[in-house]
């Protein structure tokens, strides 16, 4: 049987908090606190910096929290092998995703994934910062980027297809570009840092230099800035796509797009036996968006 001070442990980091996690664990913050003590005291390590605000993990906890979550998930599938229960996810599962991603393109499909397994205990956290899995207690995380990073296990789920687009009354206004150097006469749409733009062409990549005529933390801002006729912007198929089909936006140099190498990947860290609730959501996360996403299919009458 695995030492309760190891499970407590685990459940603190899952929780963020001894107070959180003694309510789930029906045990008292003093004895919380105590049994910490008491293994950090027998470890001769100490596992967690606490503050007001939050919980933090020294190095010797996070190399403790990864190897016991992973022994935990071990055993789980070895009782559920006998039980012959092993297909079935349970537990908690805390995904993170960009927040009009999410709200546009995983959160009416979530239900889906709920009724499919019940045992889930799921939280989704939407933000456009960028989500640290261990610092945040994510299990796994939704990102566009050209790269997941090198130590973090990721299945690449769709290409992050981006083009340059306008508003109808924008381009009757100021004109639509026959090339890229006139981008430079018009006014420019993009939140902070994603500017300059790498767009590639027939003639290969180009960067597109220049200011957003506003200036804003906001992407979703911007899709609406566009779609209201304030400039032309490099927005993702999966945000405008149906700006695209209802005509609120058209293309603008339609044979130059962004880089193909960006995608929509799930991220999460590397482990031997990943808890079935992970893996069951990768699994729906690819039935949502492989081979072909739904922003990039047609529109049947």
């Amino acid at each position: 049987m695995m030492d309760p001070d190891h499970e407590l442990f685990v459940t603190i980091v899952d929780e963020g908090g001894l107070a959180a996690a003694g309510r789930r664990l029906h045990i008292s913050p003093a004895m919380m606190s105590k049994r910490l003590a008491r293994l950090e005291q027998r470890l001769g390590a100490k596992l967690v910096h606490r503050t007001t605000r939050r919980l933090a993990l020294t190095p010797a906890g996070e190399q403790l929290h990864a190897d016991l979550r992973a022994i935990l998930a071990a055993l789980d599938d070895a009782e559920r092998r006998v039980s012959g229960a092993s297909a079935m996810a349970t537990g908690p599962l805390r995904i993170s995703a960009p927040t009009s991603f999410g709200r546009i393109h995983l959160a009416p499909f979530i239900q889906r994934f709920l009724d499919d397994h019940p045992a889930v205990d799921l939280s989704v956290d939407l933000s456009d910062e960028y989500s640290d899995l261990l610092d945040g207690r994510f299990d796994l995380a939704l990102r566009i980027t050209a790269d997941p990073g090198p130590t973090l296990a990721a299945r690449r789920l769709a290409t992050n297809r981006r083009i340059l687009c306008a508003a109808p009354g924008y381009l009757a206004a100021h004109g639509a570009p026959q090339r890229i150097a006139d981008l430079k006469a018009h006014r420019l749409l993009a939140a902070h840092g994603q500017m300059p733009w790498r767009l590639v062409g027939p003639k290969g990549p180009v960067t597109v230099e220049g200011q957003s005529h506003v200036r804003t933390n906001s992407s979703e801002l911007v899709r609406e800035l566009t779609i209201s006729g304030g400039g032309i912007a490099l927005r993702s198929l999966w945000d405008i796509a149906e700006a695209l089909e209802t005509g609120r936006v058209r293309p603008v140099l339609p044979d130059h797009e962004g880089s193909a190498d960006v995608g929509l990947y799930a991220v999460h860290l590397p482990q031997a036996n990943p808890p079935r609730a992970l893996t069951a959501f990768i699994e729906f996360l690819v039935t949502l968006y492989c081979p072909t996403p739904p922003w990039e299919r047609p529109v049947l009458p």
